[in-house]
This record gives structure tokens, C-alpha cells and sequence, in this order.
């Protein structure tokens, strides 16, 4: 594929922010940043000034640590728009934590990857703390993001299986092609996704993916939690309670579209 100017700036850019909202509340110091972009500091000081030229990134006086801006959330809250999830998914995230006990999520599909948006945690005192939002996994690894390529077809898993190789073989080598397609296949049969433990050890998952009105797979819930709490007759029982959350936030996802207005006709400006 052909490179276009200004690609690599872009690309480099969006590392940084995303590595300003892991840290989500916390707020981060420049070093940590570097650290966690591999970027040399003069580079990741220079993209840091121009996110917060645009609001993207903002700076306490103080601290000098950085954290997310405004114009994310603004920016955030046009995406809910679009894909209609709002305060449902919410819900739906909040209802898995109080029946299960344990952590519930949702995440997102950003094209080959997923991308985790909300968390709650159960009152279980056992819980698994390696999901958070903004946490960004090639599709395939973890329980949210194995239940959405499996959802998938062929073609759309094999690209996402293709266009990850490199970095999943660098980041994730127990994740070789042919466990990712068994686990595929096995998720499609089952019905949900599980997670034994296989990108951090002892923090095991269960997940569903969830389709928008056009069919596309746009998301995952799932429930994380510490390898005792999940034996096989739990996996089962949880896996049935998730998909029965992601039926129903589907369900909302069609009665939101159908609320659209139809787009107007365009009217003809050749003479008749």
C-alpha cells in the first residue's frame, strides 16, 4: 500500500493519545509516555503540544502530568450518536456486574482491533484488574475481542487475522494462527467466547459480540474474573446471561434506527 504524507505523524499522534486516556483519571507524567510509546521525548512533547493546540490533550499547571481534553469528550459523545449505544450499554454493563459479582465490560470494534469503553465492577472481592477502558487488543485476543471476530465471516476474520499477524506473533506469540482459529471455531459453536487465561495468567473471561441493525459487529460484552470463579458450568451460565444482554442491547440498536428519519431524495438539477 502506497504511503501518504503525513501518515506517520498522524499515526504517531493518535499512539500518544491513546496512551494519555489509559491512564484515564490518573493523569500521566512525559516520561511515562515515552515509555509507553517508544517514542524519543522531543517527539512525543512535540505531538503533545499540537493535541493540545486542538483540545485533544490537556495539561494540569501543577502536576505537568497530562490527561485527556474536552474536545475528546465532545468527540466521544457524537460517536455515542452514531452508534446508538449510550445509555444502554451502560446498563447492560451495569446489570452483568451486579448478577455476577465479578468485572463487566464493553468494548468496541475499531476495524482488526478492539477497544474497551466501560468497566464496572461487581462486589466480589476477587476480581481482575487487566481490562480497563482504553485498552486496545488485536481482534482475537481476550474474551470481548475473540467474541467479535468470531462473529465475523471468513473473509472479514481471515483479513483481521492477516493484517494482526506481525504484532500479535511480537505481543501475543501463544496466539499462533492456528490456536486463533481453533478458538474461532469453537466460540462459533458455542455461542460465546471464552477466555481461560491466555493473555495474562488467572484472569480468565466470558463475552458475547454484539451486531448493529446492519449486521455489523460493532461491539462486545463481557464478564473477566479470576480463573476460580469460572469453571466450566459458570462459563455456561454467564455465557447465556451475556448473550442475553447483547440480544437485547441489539434490539435497542434496531428500535434507535428505525426512530431515524428516512434521508430525503435528492432533487435533480438537470433541466427537464
Amino acid at each position: 500500500m502506497e504511503s501518504i504524507p503525513g501518515t506517520q505523524a498522524i499515526a504517531r499522534a493518535l499512539c500518544v493519545l491513546r496512551a494519555v486516556a489509559r491512564t484515564r483519571t490518573a493523569r500521566v507524567n512525559l516520561a511515562q509516555l515515552v515509555r509507553d510509546t517508544e517514542l524519543n521525548k522531543p517527539t512525543v512533547h512535540r505531538l503533545l503540544l499540537a493535541l493540545m493546540a486542538d483540545g485533544m490533550v490537556e495539561q494540569d499547571p501543577k502536576s505537568l502530568r497530562y490527561f485527556v481534553g474536552r474536545e475528546c469528550y465532545v468527540l466521544g459523545g457524537i460517536a455515542s450518536e452514531r452508534f446508538g449505544l449510550g445509555r444502554e450499554a451502560v446498563d447492560a454493563v451495569s446489570r452483568l456486574a451486579r448478577s455476577s459479582g465479578d468485572s463487566a465490560f464493553f468494548s468496541i470494534r475499531s476495524d482488526v482491533f478492539a477497544v474497551c469503553v466501560l468497566r464496572e465492577d461487581g462486589d466480589s472481592p476477587l476480581k481482575t484488574h487487566v481490562l480497563q477502558p482504553g485498552t486496545r487488543h488485536p481482534l482475537g485476543v481476550g474474551a470481548g475481542s475473540l467474541a467479535m471476530i468470531a462473529a465475523l465471516d471468513d473473509a472479514e476474520a481471515e483479513r483481521a487475522l492477516k493484517e494482526n499477524a506481525a504484532l500479535i506473533e511480537l505481543a501475543y506469540p501463544e496466539f499462533t494462527p492456528a490456536f486463533l482459529r481453533a478458538e474461532i471455531a469453537t466460540t462459533r459453536m458455542n455461542g460465546f467466547a471464552v477466555n481461560e487465561g491466555h493473555v495474562v495468567r488467572g484472569s480468565w473471561g466470558v463475552a458475547a459480540a454484539v451486531h448493529a441493525p446492519s449486521g455489523e459487529v460493532v461491539g462486545a460484552l463481557t464478564i473477566a474474573a479470576v480463573e476460580s470463579r469460572l469453571p466450566k458450568e459458570r462459563q455456561a451460565v454467564l455465557g447465556k446471561q451475556i448473550v442475553d444482554e447483547a440480544r437485547r442491547l441489539e434490539a435497542h440498536l434496531r428500535r434507535a434506527a428505525a426512530l431515524l428519519p428516512e434521508p430525503k431524495a435528492r432533487k435533480s438539477t438537470r433541466a427537464g
